[in-house]
């Protein structure tokens, strides 16, 4: 458990009491108790905590008025990019840079958005979602973005189909140019949550869900599934379901519902996703190619009604979680920590957290201990005090953590060793 050394509160007294007040007074007329706690506004004065192995470290706010942010990928020169979900690519400039600077050359979000991202009209789920360098970008200048694409309206009204895209533009600092969709999915009713990563292979991977519907046991559509494409766009010739008559050659593993995260392991190259279970359930997965993950008809979480989703998660032929959740995290980015900044926390994983058990304002940063064949042998729960949505986790250039949190002040915050 993490413990508090210093916080500093955010909300005056009176101000936490009316919230408050507002909540239950709505609750009550809809018949409905209270869940959750008053929104919490973060202070710009460093947080420090105590945690299990690293010990003493300090969380500050790099940058905020971010509109839900949702990605987050560092730019060779300290500078990072920033998706705001379905809306815009912001850039953080001099993201690593010390916060103390009083010379103006901290860092500061760009008042402007980038050029060149494609205008989705506004839907539920649509617009952008991920953003990622390719591993030569010192070189080419490409950036990788996933977005929803808009197509005709969908079957409620209001709602439109849509179709998952991954695409690329060169970033010369403020534009992308060249912008060109590589891949498109099918037709969709509704939104995929989606990410993206390189392996070391040098192939990516696309997460995309499905988490209503029997989509993800279907191989004629892209939804439910880990894909595997080229980084021109292109099918790999070894792709499992390649030779198969009626699947999509895009698809590497199947049988999965939300995948809000994915990253690769540093030293065996595994692809590793991280899957929302329904009410309860979330995973992480080793990703195996043509393996199938079992969602909808197995699974370890219950419906939001509160029946189980199946009476038996474990079964031949399904792949079982490498880590799993139980109540529900909801697990969003994720990465392994490499640096040298944090020595005790070398080669943990790092999950980001929006809220757990289904309560909001609950959202934290897990901290996973693997061994060298990746079964897990501890976890910590961190930052749970600051009740934020945490979207993203990422390592920086400079060997510390950073994070995203999905707000509507969404804020960028980056955690150093305390002195």
């Amino acid at each position: 458990m993490v413990r508090p050394v210093r916080c500093a509160a955010a909300l005056s007294a009176g101000s936490l009491v009316l919230l408050a007040a507002i909540a239950r007074a709505a609750s009550a007329q809809q018949g409905q108790p209270q869940i959750g706690i008053v929104p919490i506004v973060l202070s710009d004065k460093p947080y420090t905590f105590d945690t299990a192995e690293q010990h003493r470290i300090r969380v500050v706010v790099v940058a905020r008025g971010l509109a839900h942010p949702f990605s987050l990928a560092f730019l060779p020169n300290g500078d990072a990019l920033v998706t705001e979900r379905g809306t815009r690519l912001r850039i953080v400039r001099h993201a690593t840079a010390s916060v103390q600077t009083g010379n103006g050359a901290g860092p500061k979000l760009d008042p402007e958005p980038v050029a060149g991202v494609p205008q989705i009209p506004a839907f539920r789920g649509g617009g952008l979602q991920e953003v990622a360098l390719h591993p030569k970008f010192a070189a080419n200048g490409l950036v990788y973005f996933t977005y929803n694409r808009a197509g005709e309206a969908g079957p409620t009204p209001g709602s439109k189909l849509s179709a998952v895209t991954l695409a690329r533009g060169r970033f010369d600092g403020r534009t992308l140019t060249g912008v060109e969709d590589l891949f498109v999915g099918d037709w969709n009713a509704g939104a995929s949550g989606s990410r993206i990563a390189f392996g070391s292979d040098g192939l990516i991977y696309v997460t995309t869900g499905a988490p209503f519907s029997d989509q993800a046991q279907q191989l004629n559509t892209v939804y439910g599934k880990v894909l595997r494409l080229r980084d021109e766009g292109k099918v790999p010739a070894d792709n499992p379901f390649v030779t198969r008559a009626g699947a999509r050659p895009e698809i590497f593993s199947f049988g999965h519902r939300d995948q809000l995260g994915i990253t690769i392991h540093p030293a065996t190259g595994t692809v590793l996703t991280a899957e929302h279970g329904p009410n309860g359930g979330d995973e992480i997965n080793a990703i195996l190619p043509g393996r199938n993950y079992g969602w909808p008809k197995f699974s370890f979480g219950r419906s939001y009604e509160g029946p189980r989703i199946s009476t038996m998660p474990v079964v031949e032929g399904i792949e079982q979680p490498l880590v799993l959740w139980l109540p529900s995290i909801a697990p969003t980015g994720l990465t392994f920590y490499t640096g040298d900044r944090f020595p005790a926390w070398k080669g943990n994983l790092f999950v980001g957290s929006a809220r757990r058990g289904e309560v909001p304002r609950t959202g934290s940063l897990e901290r996973v201990v693997f061994n060298d064949k990746l079964e897990e042998l501890r976890r910590e729960t961190l930052l749970a005090e600051l009740h934020q949505r945490i979207r993203d986790v990422r390592q920086g250039p400079d060997g510390l953590l950073y994070v995203l949190t999905d707000e509507d002040d969404g804020a960028l915050l980056r955690i150093e060793p305390a002195q």
